[in-house]
């Protein structure tokens, strides 16, 4: 896809940068002329994000943080503002996807952490972000992070789909109260794609989420990129309050071949 330099020097803060996700959203931005800003929970591999994009290190802000407390979340907006005053782009991407078990055996604090990074964290990253740039008078853009868990509810994963129903709801009062500033907010729902350090899999259940995806494969480095930089891009100009699944079909429900004829 040709964004025609669209983000050639545009400032871009992307959280969970260090991740599968927030790392091919950084690598798609990097290669379009964008100036980024990486922030992550893991601030040690963040260097090693920024080397491999092959981005100036002293021109590239990182910070590490802890998306369960408002004071790191406040710092990390301070990080921005004196770096550049204000982004223009801002994507929520991190996020956790633990397999919890039943709800009748699941302690308090891990379901206060599922919320406090998936919903509780977008919600202060994308205020904070919004008032410098609206003190800044920048329009831009913002994509969080969904997930087609926001409208199937298997056992194991109802905290988690629970967070991403809410995610979308914030999304969509956040288009809503920005849009006078000529901020628009999206939702990206992006496909499986096993293998996160933060929130591991069983091979059992990565095997069994592959094999439903109606495209017959998991997702790749440009899926869910692409869209993010399409939803960012001024052919969006005219979208806000959206939620785009790029998930191979996943999200329609589960494939099952036909039985042979016989």
């Amino acid at each position: 896809m040709n964004f025609d330099g669209a983000f050639k020097g545009k400032r871009v803060v992307i959280t969970g940068a260090a991740g599968i996700y927030g790392g091919w959203i950084a690598a798609a931005f990097a290669r379009e002329g964008a100036v980024l800003c990486l922030s992550d929970l893991r601030a040690d591999q963040l260097a090693g994000v920024v080397a491999k994009l092959g981005l100036d290190p002293a021109a590239t802000p990182t910070h590490g943080t802890d998306l369960t407390r408002a004071d790191s979340i406040a710092d990390l907006a301070r990080t921005v503002a004196a770096a550049w005053g204000a982004p223009d782009i801002v994507v929520n991407n991190a996020g956790v996807y633990p397999r919890t078990g039943e709800l009748l055996h699941l302690a308090e604090a891990e379901f206060d952490r599922i919320l406090a990074v998936n919903v509780r964290a977008p919600f202060l990253v994308g205020r904070d972000m919004a008032r410098l740039m609206i003190a800044e008078g920048r329009k831009g853009a913002m994509v969080n992070i969904g997930s087609g868990a926001a409208r199937q509810m298997p056992t194991g994963s109802v905290t988690y789909c629970m967070s991403k129903t809410a995610l979308e709801r914030l999304s969509k009062g956040q288009a809503l109260e920005l849009a006078p500033h000529g901020i628009r907010v999206n939702v990206v729902e992006p496909g499986f794609a096993p293998g996160s350090e933060v929130s591991r899999l069983p091979p059992e259940y990565v095997e069994r989420m592959s094999a439903r995806i109606p495209l017959g494969r998991n997702s790749g480095p440009d899926d869910a990129a692409m869209a993010v930089l399409y939803l960012c891009s001024p052919a969006a100009a005219y979208i806000t309050g959206s939620v785009l699944s790029v998930d191979g079909g996943n999200s329609i429900g589960t494939y099952q071949p036909a039985p042979p004829k016989g």
